[in-house]
């Protein structure tokens, strides 16, 4: 009897041993290979905010999570295998992660505080987030099953917007340590915090160029929201946009070389282009309605965005000129936040 009451005791401790580290989770399958050629998108074609897909060539339109709760879409896994994203199904917003096809959805971060803006690492083993566990928001880092939760920042300010370097060894961030928002960078386990901007206004939504070089933000450091770039290290920040009217959902060519983003600089929101090496801009999409949220397809050849031109918010697909338009998506319902497999 002793043996067997201590035999149960083992098995309990085992598997709580294991709840608590992730190993709940351990039957999940490794994902399937990255889908060819989808979109997966924003959309509240039901009650609540979920996640869909979409081929590039509008077919195939399916309802990945399909929940009664809100979904907030954040981005592909860099092999295109999975995709983060934030929900409040547990009653608090919580990161989690779904094979590409919806299937096995995870909580990865699994607290009862708050926590948001995951980012993945480029070898799609890690993720960044946000959390205010502590009692104020800072950066964490976990191990793409959920395991290993670490803490990387510890100011008693507001840490938030992780984003990785290109190689997984730096991520690149907002903080409020010194009395506004700026950029920061760090190593990836958290280590040799570095400022890169040092201006009173706000610097936000830092992404590195995927060759690694630059860093492109937000900053309404003359008046209004406009686009900037600066050298990795923080050196020759200067602004790409250059507009009197707000700019911002930017986005990185694969070729680093251009950075498509939304102007209201005509009156309306228009996808632009901006050319770094001469700053030659060009309108996309030229249309009274509003056009918003652009990404590129991995090649580089296409963008998809979101239009409200058909008085309800719809999405498109382009050439990278601005040619060849494409309506994806035709729904009563919205449909926001296009992202092009990787």
């Amino acid at each position: 009897m002793l043996r067997s009451v201590s035999g149960m005791l083992l098995a309990i401790m085992i598997l709580s041993a294991l709840a608590g580290c992730g190993g709940s989770q351990s039957q999940i399958p490794t994902p399937p290979a990255a889908p060819v050629d989808k979109i997966v998108f924003m959309a509240d074609h039901e009650e609540s905010d979920d996640i869909f897909m979409v081929a590039a060539d509008g077919t195939g339109l399916t309802n990945l999570t399909k929940t009664p709760h809100d979904d907030v879409l954040y981005s592909w896994s860099p092999d295109g295998r999975q995709i983060v994203f934030v929900t409040n199904r547990d009653g608090n917003s919580e990161v989690y992660s779904m094979h590409a096809d919806g299937a096995y959805p995870r909580n990865l971060s699994d607290h009862p505080a708050d926590d948001g803006f995951p980012a993945w690492s480029p070898d799609s083993e890690k993720i960044a987030f946000v959390t205010n566990r502590d009692g104020n928001w800072e950066i964490y880092v976990v191990n793409a099953d959920g395991s290993q939760p670490t803490r990387l920042t510890t100011s008693p300010a507001v840490d938030g917007h992780p984003a990785w370097s290109p190689d997984g060894t730096r991520i690149v961030f907002v903080s409020q340590r010194d009395g506004n928002d700026d950029i920061y960078v760090m190593n990836s386990d958290g280590t040799t915090q570095t400022r890169l901007t040092i201006h009173p206004s706000t610097d936000t939504k830092p992404a590195y160029s995927p060759d690694a070089s630059r860093i492109a933000f937000e900053s309404d450091r003359e008046g209004s929201v406009d686009v900037y770039a600066m050298n990795a290290d923080g050196t020759d920040q200067y602004s790409l946009s250059q507009s009197e009217a707000p700019d911002g959902d930017f986005a990185w060519s694969p070729d680093s070389q251009t950075i498509v983003f939304s102007s209201e600089r005509d009156g309306n929101a228009e996808i632009y282009l901006v050319r770094l090496s001469d700053g030659n801009l060009a309108n996309l999409t030229n249309d009274a309605g509003q056009d918003v949220l652009p990404s590129w397809s991995s090649d580089g050849q296409k963008i998809v965005f979101t239009s409200l031109r058909d008085d309800n918010a719809d999405i498109y697909v382009m050439d990278r000129d601005g040619s060849n338009l494409q309506r994806l998506t035709d729904h009563p319902g919205s449909e926001w936040a296009p992202l092009w497999v990787p």
